[in-house]
């Protein structure tokens, strides 16, 4: 019995002396497994590429793109590929190497621009060539409507009144910019606009009468424009014959005009020359006639008629259309 329980207890002593051996085994290798790895994962972090979102990589969850991953692997510890970091880089641990930024130039401030000279208006304007201008006038010239007056040819202009028509003005011959250079008050000049100044001395056709003569509401549209017309261009002329019992005066399309002398050749004349404004037919005076049908004739004798009003001495006849 004491061998068979001594090889028992030898059998026992080998039994637990080996699963002692295999516990210390153990028991020591777990801690330099511990170092081991601890190792290689430092040797790792250190040969890494680190992902510039951080140590921690990206989620578990976020899509992973590429490089594929080896066969078998965990595929949530795969992180994109980033560029290489070397030790000495300073965007380590996700932080972004602030990039150099070239100074800004100074700016450079343009030379400002050498003064403009004066410009044509000025040069006009300049009161030496003023002078020159009025002192050289010599040519007078009718308004033939009412014209404002202008300080300038320019566009900086003033209006400095008003001239009406017919008025006679001086005028210096310069003209700029659509306006006419007229003397004003002998010493200063005014501008005034272009086309409306004539040699001849405009008449206030259809003006108004101021003597208080008038002509009877039956008479034609034309002999009331005679009327207003020589009314006020000859406003001393006071008797006007319209209707009669004769002819075209009763028709109410004729005229007499009470004057004589060299102030009804005037009268007629002047009713010659705007005929045409005025609608007449033909006029008579001091024994001759004037006809729109033959007025390439000019002035035409007259038969005598034996009296002084029969041969249209003493009063100017008119006939209109």
């Amino acid at each position: 019995m004491a061998q068979h329980r001594h090889k028992r207890e030898t059998n026992a002593r080998r039994l637990f002396g080996a699963r002692a051996l295999r516990l210390r085994a153990t028991t020591l290798a777990a801690p330099l497994a511990v170092v081991a790895t601890a190792g290689v994962v430092s040797l790792g972090v250190l040969t890494a590429e680190v992902s510039p979102v951080g140590l921690a990589g990206p989620h578990a969850s976020d899509p992973v793109v590429g490089d594929t991953a080896a066969p078998g692997a965990d595929l949530a510890g795969v992180v994109t590929r980033r560029p290489t970091l070397s030790r000495g880089s300073s965007s380590r641990a996700g932080i972004q190497a602030t990039p150099k930024v070239a100074p800004a130039k100074a700016e450079i401030t343009a030379k400002p621009a050498e003064p403009a000279g004066p410009t044509p208006v000025e040069l006009v304007m300049a009161p030496a060539a003023t002078r020159e201008a009025i002192a050289g006038a010599d040519t007078e010239l009718w308004t033939t409507t009412l014209l404002n007056l202008w300080s300038e040819p320019g566009e900086k202009a003033t209006n400095l009144g008003e001239v009406e028509a017919g008025e006679q003005v001086l005028v210096t011959g310069r003209e700029m910019y659509g306006r006419v250079e007229i003397v004003w008050e002998q010493t200063s000049t005014r501008w005034v606009t272009a086309g409306y100044l004539s040699t001849e001395e405009p008449t206030a056709l259809g003006g108004e009468c101021s003597n208080g003569t008038s002509v009877p509401s039956g008479v034609s549209e034309n002999i009331k424009k005679v009327h207003a017309a020589v009314c006020a261009a000859f406003p001393g002329i006071s008797v006007y014959g319209t209707f009669r019992s004769d002819g075209e005066h009763a028709q109410g399309i004729a005229i007499d005009i009470m004057v004589s002398g060299s102030e009804g050749q005037a009268v007629a004349d002047f009713v010659r020359e705007y005929y045409a404004d005025l609608g007449v037919s033909y006029i008579i005076y001091a024994q001759q006639i004037w006809s729109v049908e033959r007025s390439g004739e000019g002035w035409r004798g007259m038969s005598d008629r034996g009296s002084t009003t029969a041969n249209h001495y003493d009063h100017v006849h008119v006939t209109t259309y």
